[in-house]
């Protein structure tokens, strides 16, 4: 029973993503749910006009993918992305794309933008939105940098870093939402479940 809603809104969830990030937040705020993912193609397009709208984009997608078959579900699904010069940086293809993208990183302050999308087709119901939060690296020295790249910890995560494992010590400071850089906002999450 999650203390945040009524007993009116308790609804039973679709998690339309294997995040373990996601799952243990979702579990931690007494989430009841089942996990649906979609398909990772669904991901790819990072070439969209504006930055700042692909990851809310992506989310609206995934959701949709899996509410299709899912239609009297209430599906939750999100897109995190990490945004430094106005490129966007989601999951690295490999370590050397992931050293270059903590490189990049490296003393400066980037944007991490989660999209969260909720929908339920026999209802009609969907709704979105995105958060925004300022993360400042520490200045790295390329050892520092390998050594990170080397626990593996970056290779599936957007911009190549986990807030809240070793990654932790690459950051200086956070400005705005941790659970956002983690990769779900839970203010927001919590203000559209009360919506849906």
């Amino acid at each position: 029973m999650n203390p945040f809603l009524s007993a009116g809104q308790q609804q039973r969830l679709v998690l339309a993503s294997r995040s373990p990030r996601r799952v243990e937040i979702l579990l931690g705020l007494g989430f009841e749910f089942e996990i649906d993912p979609a398909p990772e193609h669904l991901e790819e397009d990072a070439a969209h006009a504006d930055p700042f709208a692909l990851a809310e984009m992506l989310a609206d997608r995934k959701c949709a993918h899996v509410a299709a078959r899912r239609r009297d579900h209430v599906v939750i699904a999100a897109d995190t992305v990490v945004i430094v010069d106005h490129d966007v940086l989601q999951k690295p293809r490999d370590d050397d794309e992931a050293r270059a993208f903590v490189t990049r990183l490296s003393g400066r302050s980037h944007t991490v933008v989660t999209g969260i999308a909720i929908r339920c087709d026999a209802r009609g119901l969907a709704l979105s939105g995105s958060e925004r939060t300022t993360v400042t690296f520490r200045a790295l020295d390329p050892d520092d940098v390998a050594r990170y790249v080397a626990t593996g910890e970056g290779r599936d995560k957007a911009g190549s870093y986990a807030a809240q494992g070793v990654g932790a010590g690459l950051i200086r400071s956070i400005d705005g939402c941790f659970f956002n850089v983690v990769g779900l906002p839970v203010a927001l999450f919590l203000d559209l479940m009360k919506q849906a």
